[in-house]
């Protein structure tokens, strides 16, 4: 079995950890901090997810990437390895905003333009446990302890992102929307179990990346008709910069779509792909990259993006694979 087989059968293999029977489940998504028994799998289990979903990573996550107020990652890195499709793209804009769609795109044969960063897990902050993320602050009102107890100087880059974070964090929710930023696996699953309800299973989709491209931008082609994930509700967890792994996780009450996409890059590349449609965007800020990129407005059409590797799309347990 290649590498790449191996990785996608640990993916499957975690997945289904998720559809345990109802006991089963029961026991492992219990209320409140019980829930420490039935995380004593789902931990390593889910921490072992993330470091394989990026494992094709060729660099770290930079301190200096901000996330817009969709929790989509916008970044100032540079992009040395980048590679630029002849066609499909925009000259004049970041590579890293070339995440967009529309639903008309969703069609097999479709060419488009899209960025995918890889990152290295080993590079990359790690989940806390509850107990010792509990005991760190995470709030602005206390950045300049928090950059005292990390050791950075108040003018650094690092400085910068973790003010970002803790600024998008605390910003309130769009109307129709919950949001929360977790800062351990436990606080995570805790928001998720909110959303779907206490007897409702959920699993986690993600991005994989099939092959072992370091090409973060060119042109993909949808290799075959994309699946649609029924999933009335979901909750989309995107990592933000942060010395230790914090995911910024919201639920719109608007309709979504999650789809499932074959993916081939140009050089070859292959990804299973994961990405939502949000079919009302009326409450959306205009300058929401989205809007440039598609060239339309709030409310004019729906926004599809993709997701990252190092993202979890949480949906209803039954609907997942």
């Amino acid at each position: 079995m290649s590498r790449y087989s191996k990785i996608r059968t640990l993916y499957i293999f975690v997945v289904a950890l998720s559809k345990l029977p109802d006991e089963q489940m029961a026991r492992t998504f219990n209320k409140g901090r019980n829930m420490a028994s039935g995380l004593a799998l789902w931990s390593p289990l889910l921490h072992l997810l993330v470091l394989v979903m990026c494992v094709q990573g060729t660099g770290g996550r930079k301190m200096s990437e901000t996330q817009d107020g969709d929790g989509h990652e916008t970044t100032h890195t540079e992009h040395a390895h980048a590679h630029h499709p002849s066609s499909h793209m925009h000259h004049h804009m970041d590579p890293s905003v070339m995440i967009f769609f529309t639903l008309e795109d969703l069609k097999e044969g479709k060419t488009m333009a899209i960025y995918f960063p890889k990152r290295n897990p080993s590079k990359s902050p790690h989940l806390l446990p509850r107990e010792e993320a509990d005991q760190i602050p995470f709030s602005s009102k206390e950045l300049l302890h928090l950059l005292h107890f990390f050791s950075f100087s108040q003018d650094s880059p690092q400085a910068k992102a973790m003010e970002d974070t803790l600024r998008e964090c605390e910003i309130e929710p769009i109307k129709g929307e919950i949001k929360y930023c977790a800062t351990s696996l436990e606080s995570m699953l805790d928001f998720t179990r909110g959303v779907f309800g206490l007897e409702s299973p959920f699993s986690v989709v993600a991005t994989t990346h099939l092959t072992n491209s370091t090409t973060n931008f060119q042109n993909y082609t949808i290799l075959e008709e994309p699946k649609e994930i029924l999933a009335p509700k979901m909750v989309a967890c995107h990592t933000m910069p942060y010395p230790y792994a914090i995911f910024y996780c919201h639920s719109q009450q608007s309709a979504n779509k999650v789809f499932k996409f074959l993916l081939g890059g140009e050089d070859g590349d292959r990804v299973e792909a994961v990405a939502v449609c949000h079919l009302d965007t009326s409450q959306w800020s205009p300058n929401h990259a989205s809007f440039s990129v598609l060239r339309t407005k709030p409310g004019a059409s729906a926004v599809c993006h993709f997701f990252p590797a190092d993202n979890l799309v949480w949906v209803p347990a039954s609907t997942s694979m």
